[in-house]
């Protein structure tokens, strides 16, 4: 998968971007309208809390469950609420999770396997519109 280390931890590789570009402000330029990762998580990585000016949708596909803790949008996180994405949606858990923008968030592998993600943002993922503890 030829992944590379996350600032926020773990793993990632852009997968995907769209050609159309969106307007951010009149100082911030343009994004891509859509951009997507794959993310991976082993047991004991963490991603730090971090927030993303733009929506975050996070699709689970492999390995075990992942929780992601989310933490509102101050100054600061404060934990309000978390989710548990994985396959065994009869038992709450849930493929896909929406991180609103501007929303902090953490997240690591639930259980003792490793977890692999995708995390499309709209508008597209830029680091300058990324914050990070």
């Amino acid at each position: 998968m030829a992944l590379e280390p996350h600032p926020e931890g773990g793993w990632f590789r852009r997968t995907w971007q769209t050609s159309p570009q969106a307007a951010r402000g009149s100082r911030d330029g343009t994004r891509p309208c859509a951009t997507g990762i794959y993310y991976l998580l082993h047991p004991g990585e963490v991603s730090r809390w971090h927030r993303v000016r733009s929506d975050e949708m996070w699709l689970w596909h492999r390995g075990g469950a992942l929780t992601l803790r989310l933490g509102g949008d101050a100054t600061a996180p404060e934990e309000v609420d978390a989710a548990v994405l994985g396959p065994d949606v009869e038992n709450g858990q849930q493929p896909q999770f929406l991180v609103p923008a501007g929303v902090w968030q953490t997240a690591t592998p639930a259980g003792d396997e490793p977890v692999l993600v995708t995390c499309v943002v709209a508008p597209g993922f830029d680091y300058e519109d990324f914050e990070m503890l």
